[in-house]
């Protein structure tokens, strides 16, 4: 399997190659030059497999035995053998039609640590086989810092600085980041919000001077890795079913930055008989409003209780719109470009019409939201966090007659129990995170600033 660009300026490259890129050199994302079609009949033999078992199957198809089998195996096996769940992500039945895939038994509750686990194992391999030096930068909104951090802290050869927008996430996805007092974390807390945020990081990844210097690496998931790793349990999911073969399966995904729904699209092309892709957004709503009406315009910012969506310009949106136009780099830099001096995208014709057959979309308010957890704790006994719960009401909307949805639950509700207390529910936090609230915290506040931040890692990196 070979990588190339989006925007069509990168030659084909390997798999190694690929994730130490991250970001394309020519400001593009990576993606496969062909996506392999799984087998029907090889689906139907994947049913008994774990977890572990189909990341490797997946995989195999990807990493063009650039690493030894073994090697693979033992960073698979590493990488969730401290999840909570032995099943890694197991299925929830809440009722007749509606699933919830568990995403958030890993070491910092949330569906980051399914990829990240497995990247900070994968980054500490290429360290040491390669002799390279990593220094991974990456943004957040609040799940991925944490899920990054834990992959990787007191890792050789490896530093990792996150920036998250100061005051925007929640208290616990914040302490999840900064009481880690390793030597190899430096925690940027920026005056601003998410997007601002990743727009730095996408700056300083397409500076090619400054990259190469100070090594960077992806963590977010414009590394192709990221959203290869989250593509398991989207199969994983389909197959622990009964009978999902003669169903019509939807999956209802909380997307911010479009990666875990991109995911999903990957998977379907790669043969998962996906029914329907459902993006659940917040007030956010950016990729509601792409879909109903095929104008892709960042909006004004909004906080909402679902705090990780807190996303107006979502980075993974190019690599949809490359394979909606038929894998045409030329016209996809076109569309950037347009993107960049107009601010917006739009989407007619023939192309808005697949792109309405590709997904359904809902953005979901935030007394919606509250309603949602209340509605679900009162009639199930079943507690969603409020990033879970957009979820679930968008399952509501468009889950049809004879359809069996699958919603991810993202991350686990005491994460976010400022918008659980609203509803007048008391949760009891699990032991690691009341731990949390009595560690002190490692952090340094910054201007939305590029300038002191480029101070801060050149200190930081060395």
């Amino acid at each position: 399997m070979e990588y190339i660009s989006t925007r069509g300026k990168v030659e084909a490259r390997g798999f190694i190659d690929t994730v130490l890129m991250g970001l394309a050199d020519d400001g593009g994302l990576m993606v496969p030059f062909q996506i392999p079609v799984i087998p029907a009949e090889t689906l139907q033999e994947w049913r008994s497999l774990s977890f572990q078992e189909l990341f490797l199957e997946i995989f195999s198809y990807y990493t063009n035995d650039e690493i030894p089998y073994e090697d693979l195996k033992e960073m698979v096996y590493t990488s969730y053998g401290n999840f909570r769940a032995p099943e890694v992500t197991p299925l929830h039945k809440v009722n007749g039609s509606l699933h919830v895939l568990e995403l958030f038994h890993g070491p910092t509750f949330a569906f980051k640590d399914v990829a990240l686990q497995f990247m900070g194992e994968l980054y500490s391999y290429i360290a040491k086989v390669r002799g390279e030096i990593i220094h991974i930068l990456g943004a957040t909104s609040g799940d991925t810092g944490a899920a990054a951090i834990q992959g990787v802290r007191g890792k050789e050869g490896i530093k990792i600085c996150i920036l998250h927008p100061h005051g925007k996430v929640s208290k616990v996805q914040e302490l999840q980041m900064t009481t880690v007092d390793d030597s190899n974390v430096l925690n940027l807390s920026v005056e601003g919000n998410f997007d601002d945020c990743q727009k730095v990081i996408k700056e300083l990844f397409a500076d090619l001077d400054f990259k190469g210097r100070y090594h960077l690496r992806a963590i977010n998931s414009i590394n192709f890795v990221r959203i290869l790793a989250q593509t398991v349990y989207y199969f994983y999911a389909y197959l622990q079913i009964e009978g999902s073969d003669e169903k019509k399966i939807n999956v209802s995904v909380p997307s911010g930055n479009f990666g875990n729904i991109f995911s999903g699209f990957l998977a379907q092309k790669m043969g998962l008989p996906i029914n329907k892709l459902i993006i659940a957004t917040n007030e956010n709503n950016i990729l509601e409003r792409f879909v109903q009406t095929g104008e892709y315009k960042p909006g004004n910012f909004t906080g909402t209780y679902s705090p990780s969506m807190d996303i107006q310009v979502a980075s993974n949106f190019e690599r949809y719109l490359y394979y909606l136009l038929g894998e045409d780099a030329v016209k996809l830099s076109e569309y950037m470009a347009g993107l960049q001096s107009e601010g917006s995208i739009k989407i007619e014709g023939e192309l808005f019409a697949k792109v309405q057959a590709d997904f359904a979309a809902l953005g979901v308010k935030n007394q919606q939201c509250l309603d949602t957890i209340s509605k679900y704790d009162k009639e199930y006994g079943y507690l969603l966090d409020p990033h879970t719960a957009c979820g679930v009401a968008a399952y509501e909307a468009f889950s049809g007659e004879d359809e069996v949805t699958v919603s991810f639950a993202t991350a686990h509700p005491a994460k976010f129990d400022e918008a659980i207390a609203l509803t007048g529910i008391k949760q009891e936090f699990p032991a690691q995170i009341s731990a949390l609230f009595s560690m002190p915290q490692h952090m340094t506040v910054v201007e939305h600033d590029k300038a002191q931040i480029v101070r801060e890692l050149q200190a930081f990196y060395g």
